[in-house]
């Protein structure tokens, strides 16, 4: 059996779903943001996670939005699909259906609202890495799930699935994080589910990140995360604490709007959201504002 690696190190970004004023996706406005994360110096792309408002988009939209950002990645980096549920048959099936070609791997969230046993969410990926050959990244989020993976569970995944290489760990948890680094089998890695937590988190041993800030600065975050790896950890530093503030703001209202916000003032993509989500509030707009004047000063 051949060693198992996991292609998906540095910083992964999870793209939002830019939205016209008329709340259809806009295609042109992804492109933009590929091609910004892109050349900020990213090491991979996340295509329809939470981030993305995947839940409001047709099947129609998920296929079309990963086929956009596929055309203008150009293989330049590696695009991982979001491919999870509470419905272990519906997303087995999704996977069996086949997904892109040109896609690389896959990130499944454990299952929300059900909130099952520790031994259901090992079943259910169990499950479903028998349809896809493909690298799976776990997705541990309790904030939304309301269940936490345990890293014992976690652990015991990734022992009975060769092609789970990593999990995208974002319960907030350093002692479970490194539980689960201690304990990791060769080839599986801990990539940061929360921005302001990747550079503790890689300290501690983790492989990077899959990042919602770092889209609006690709190239300081992609920099920080460079430089935690390689234990430049005074540099690693500056980056971090220029991104601290900002990426508060970000989840002071939710995801995505904070970022979305940023984005639009960087003329990136339009604030537009689909409800139930809403557009944040006027003062924290306001406060997002400077954050992202201040952080285009760090960028020249």
């Amino acid at each position: 059996m051949n060693a198992r690696i996991n292609p998906f190190r540095g910083t992964g970004i999870a793209l939002v779903t830019p939205f016209t004023l008329d709340n259809e996706v806009d295609y042109p406005a992804l492109k933009r943001l590929v091609n910004h994360c892109i050349e900020g110096g990213v090491e991979f792309l996340v295509a329809l996670g939470t981030t993305a408002e995947t839940a409001t988009l047709s099947t129609q939209e998920r296929i079309r939005t990963v086929a956009a950002i596929l055309e203008a990645s150009e293989g330049r980096v590696p695009l991982v699909q979001g491919v999870g549920g509470n419905d272990s048959a519906k997303v087995a099936e999704e996977l069996r259906s086949g997904l892109a070609m040109g896609v690389q791997g896959v990130l499944s969230v454990s299952p929300y609202y059900n909130k099952p046993s520790q031994e259901g969410i090992y079943r259910h990926f169990c499950h479903l890495a028998s349809y896809t050959d493909l690298p799976i990244i776990l997705y541990n989020v309790p904030g939304r799930t309301s269940s936490n993976m345990l890293a014992s569970t976690t652990l015991r995944i990734a022992e009975s699935v060769p092609h789970a290489v990593a999990i995208k760990e974002a319960s907030g948890n350093l002692e479970q994080v490194m539980d689960l680094i201690a304990d990791a089998p060769d080839g599986f890695d801990v990539l940061s589910g929360d921005d302001n937590l990747t550079l503790p988190m890689i300290a501690c041993g983790a492989q990077g990140v899959i990042s919602v800030s770092g889209q609006a600065f690709p190239k300081t975050f992609s920099q920080m995360v460079r430089d935690a790896i390689n234990g430049n950890l005074k540099e690693s530093r500056l980056g971090h604490y220029a991104m601290l503030r900002f990426t508060q703001q970000l989840f002071q209202e939710g995801n995505p709007g904070g970022i979305k916000s940023a984005l639009s003032h960087l003329g990136i993509i339009e604030n537009s959201l689909r409800l139930p989500l809403w557009p944040i509030s006027e003062g924290l707009e306001s406060e997002l504002a400077f954050s992202v004047r201040k952080l285009q000063q760090h960028e020249l």
